[in-house]
């Protein structure tokens, strides 16, 4: 029997991605395990192996395909002893069938959080809701816009693979004042219910701020993946974390000895010194013992209940083309600094070659971010959740202090915390920023 090849879910957000590359043909025998092809997210570009063995019969959806739901059919393998010639592309699967739900589920009170959350795989995909109550055949994300939109599915006819119903199908339906689904009432449930949250906020229209520019005067470049994935998470962050902010200045002269003195005594390997810390390096090492002294503020707030991490996972803000990525250092209050400098190394190129795996940027109970290699002698960063905090890392420079009541020079940063004033209050916020002063101008601390 034909075995189906699904597009996978390569993160547990991820509703849809790009088919970049087939590495197999038809007709190319494949085991389990083999590399088949390339799928782009927003963030990355990863391998997809195959689980099953055969025969590729079929390739449904060529590579440079754009957007491909989650649990679409992309391939076909045949079975043993079946004729690959004889294999075409599957038709919708019948959709398995539910029984009718007592009662119409409340629509969520706010938008899902926008950082990575456990959340339940995509469904199979499944075909068209005949009147028996089956599920209609539609994405993920067009069942979530239609839920939010209030609009009955059953009454949407779909214009994507084999009458999938698609994100544009939704919209269609909205301008068209598809009907709406009748919610029903639970029972013995209240009548009152908790408002849902309002929309978040947008700008003018592409039209309307065009508009302002004198044609020919600009160049249009459309926006990609990653672009609309950080617009759309740092929006919800702002919109929906109250941020509170706490600066100081640290003192860097002890650090940048002790950093000298650790690179010299580098030992060789390969004919290279085995490891070359950064002051970067030293900065997520002191924030991750911060935490650990201070575990109050090493939290993520949810509305149920506050998280409390037993691990210091500090992500660390790195540009790419396009935008940033935040890769995670896991433990690395746990870590030496040699391994936490050359793993921010490894990770730090191959999330320039977009080789990131989700586990490696996604999650982290706080971040750095640092401008101070361009000069920026402090600014304030947007929380990223799930984390309740972020540190932004000024340039360290020469700074007339004053030392026993004379002034005196040293070699001065500053940072601002950011923090989520839900779960990390100003004195919680304060206490951390003390602790990681603490470890940069005492830096042998955090050797022992």
């Amino acid at each position: 029997m034909p075995v189906n090849i699904l597009m996978p879910a390569l993160s547990p957000t991820m509703e849809k991605g790009n088919l970049a590359k087939w590495l197999k043909k038809e007709g190319d025998t494949i085991k389990s395990g083999d590399i088949i092809a390339e799928i782009e997210t927003d963030k990355a570009t990863m391998e997809v192996e195959a689980v099953d063995e055969g025969i590729l019969a079929k390739i449904v959806v060529p590579e440079g395909t754009a957007d491909v739901a989650v649990n679409e059919v992309i391939a076909v393998i045949a079975g043993e002893g079946e004729d690959a010639k004889s294999v075409s592309a599957p038709s919708a699967a019948p959709a398995k069938s539910e029984p009718a739900p007592k009662a119409a589920e409340p629509a969520p009170a706010a938008a899902a959080p926008a950082a990575p959350a456990a959340v339940a795989p995509a469904p199979a995909v499944q075909a068209a809701a005949p009147a028996s109550g089956n599920r209609p055949f539609a994405s993920p994300l067009a069942r979530r816009l239609a839920k939010d939109a209030g609009i009955d599915l059953g009454k949407v006819q779909g214009s994507g693979p084999h009458g999938r119903i698609v994100e544009k199908d939704i919209e269609a339906a909205k301008q068209g004042g598809a009907a709406k689904a009748a919610p029903a009432p639970a029972a013995g449930a209240p009548a009152a219910s908790k408002p849902a949250a309002a929309p978040l906020a947008t700008g003018p229209s592409d039209e309307q701020t065009k508009k302002l520019f004198a044609p020919g005067s600009y160049e249009e470049i459309p926006h990609d993946g990653m672009r609309k994935t950080i617009a759309r998470r740092l929006t919800e962050a702002k919109q929906t974390i109250p941020h509170f902010y706490v600066t100081l200045d640290c003192e860097l002269d002890a650090l940048l000895k002790l950093r000298a003195e650790l690179n010299a005594a580098a030992p060789e390997k390969d004919g290279k010194p085995a490891y070359k810390l950064s002051v970067n390096d030293m900065v997520i090492k002191a924030l991750a013992l911060a935490l650990k002294a201070v575990p109050d503020a090493n939290v993520s707030w949810t509305d149920g209940a506050m998280l409390k991490h037993k691990h210091a996972d500090v992500g660390v803000a790195v540009s790419i083309p396009g935008g940033l990525i935040t890769p995670i250092i896991r433990d690395a209050c746990h870590k030496t600094l040699s391994q936490i400098s050359n793993e921010m190394k490894d990770m730090a190129a191959r999330a320039k070659a977009r080789k990131l795996k989700p586990e490696e940027y996604q999650g982290g109970t706080t971040a750095v971010s640092n401008l101070g290699m361009f000069g920026v002698k402090d600014f304030a960063a947007v929380v990223n959740p799930p984390h309740a905090t972020i540190l932004a890392i000024g340039a360290g420079e020469q700074r007339v202090i004053v030392k026993g009541g004379q002034p005196a020079v040293a070699t001065v940063m500053s940072v601002t915390l950011s923090t989520d004033h839900r779960a990390v209050d100003g004195a919680l916020g304060a206490e951390l920023l003390q602790a990681f002063k603490g470890y940069i101008e005492k830096p042998m601390a955090m050797l022992v």
